[in-house]
């Protein structure tokens, strides 16, 4: 074998191994350059835990505003519930004052309806009792118990002679008697007589 080829053929061996060698070093243990150090991974991964603590914290933060919210509004609505069944209350009451109300009224007509009677008559009743006054007359000095036992008899012979009156028709009277207790001692001042007349007519001739 020539020397020439066998030299070429060792030194191209050694040469193939050694690229190959390198290619293997290379894929086991990237460059430097083109994989990120260990200090890199670590920022990113303390940033990255960094942002999912904040992110947890805001949701957090989220949902106990949440809870707050839900707590007002579970207050809220009770207290509507409450405001609802005390309107629902006043409604009643007003609803019964109502018809309290509407009793009094018709009572009040009622009752200003009596007192209208009840003026028309004493009106009635004062100019009844004043008719009767004015057919009252009062005797005095006639001395106790001239009159005898039947006074209207008396009265009826004995004034108009005492008033020199011709009474046509006679005089007639409702009811006469003395006024007061009767008294024990004859030389005592004599009651006075009261009668009331039939007729104002006759009243008015005697005075």
């Amino acid at each position: 074998m020539p020397r020439g080829k066998t030299a070429g053929k060792v030194l191209c061996k050694p040469a193939r191994q050694l690229l190959f060698s390198e290619a293997l070093r290379q894929q086991k243990h990237p460059s430097t350059a083109d994989s990120p150090s260990p200090s890199h991974n670590t920022m990113l991964d303390d940033n990255q835990g960094a942002s999912m603590d904040r992110l947890l914290q805001e949701i957090s933060a989220v949902g106990r505003k949440l809870e707050v919210m839900d707590t007002a509004m579970t207050a809220l609505t009770a207290e509507t519930r409450s405001m609802r069944l005390e309107i629902a209350g006043f409604q009643s009451q007003i609803s019964g004052l109502g018809h309290r109300v509407a009793a009094v009224e018709s009572q009040v007509v009622l009752q200003t309806d009596r007192d209208q009677e009840l003026l028309y008559l004493r009106s009635k009743l004062t100019d009844l009792e004043d008719r009767s006054r004015r057919n009252n007359l009062r005797f005095l000095g006639f001395p106790e118990g001239i009159e005898g036992t039947d006074i209207l008899s008396y009265l009826r012979d004995t004034l108009p002679k005492l008033a020199d009156i011709a009474f046509d028709p006679p005089l007639e009277f409702q009811r006469a008697h003395r006024l007061g207790l009767k008294r024990q001692n004859g030389k005592d001042c004599p009651r006075p007589i009261i009668a009331c007349f039939l007729r104002h007519g006759q009243v008015c001739q005697l005075l």
